[in-house]
């Protein structure tokens, strides 16, 4: 399980930002919808213009969310109106996946794509040291059972969201000859991350930035 290991050291040490659109707005579109950056969708620019309160459409809270939270996704919704908390699960669910397949998959373009530069070092060199390493790393993401949002709120203009994942992943360990020396190819493990987004609402850019991991029982 080293790429675990590694993910959780590198949380350790430094904030994990997922250069990310979630719950970004198309002023184009007659219903803005949520999307992730991608090379084929790449950032978009531009104010976020402040929609009237009769305007704007019912805030839709996904189910399950506690009441300190509500009020957190309230308040933001409050200072932008193009703010959907169901589609920003979502698109935390996307980043969740991209984020560790990229890694696992050694895929450094990709993970250009979706990590910070200051971060992107980090990845490559772990990367490089699994590449380098006699033994055989195999991961794959089975499923995400679930993404709770666990906290939201205001810090003056900093939205911040922390969201709970709960998936079953695969991970085995094999030597040079093909033996299994750690894990198992058929049997899941269960993992639990806390990551937490923060986007700044008066920016002109409508990324939101994954600013801290952590682990949960």
């Amino acid at each position: 399980m080293f790429e675990i290991v590694v993910l959780a050291l590198l949380a350790g040490f430094i904030a994990l930002r997922l250069i990310s659109v979630l719950g970004r707005h198309d002023e184009s579109a007659e219903t803005p919808q949520p999307m992730m950056r991608t090379k084929e969708a790449p950032r978009a620019g531009g104010n976020v213009i402040a929609m009237p309160a009769a305007e704007r459409p019912p805030l839709t809270i996904p189910d399950g969310v506690n009441d300190t939270a509500r009020g957190g996704l309230e308040a933001i919704a409050g200072e932008d109106a193009y703010f959907d908390p169901t589609a920003f699960v979502e698109g935390a669910t996307a980043a969740y996946r991209m984020v560790l397949e990229s890694f696992w998959n050694g895929d450094k373009d990709e993970l250009k794509d979706l990590v910070s530069d200051d971060i992107y070092d980090d990845f490559a060199a772990a990367i490089d040291a699994r590449a380098d390493d006699d033994n055989q790393y195999e991961n794959r993401l089975v499923d995400i059972e679930n993404a709770e949002i666990l906290s939201a709120g205001l810090r003056g203009q900093m939205a911040e969201i922390t969201v709970r994942f709960d998936s079953d992943l695969i991970s085995v360990t094999r030597d040079a000859d093909g033996n299994v020396i750690a894990g198992s190819d058929s049997d899941a493990t269960q993992a639990h991350d806390i990551w937490t987004f923060s986007r700044h609402l008066s920016s002109d850019d409508p990324a939101w930035l994954l600013i801290e991991t952590d682990g949960a029982e």
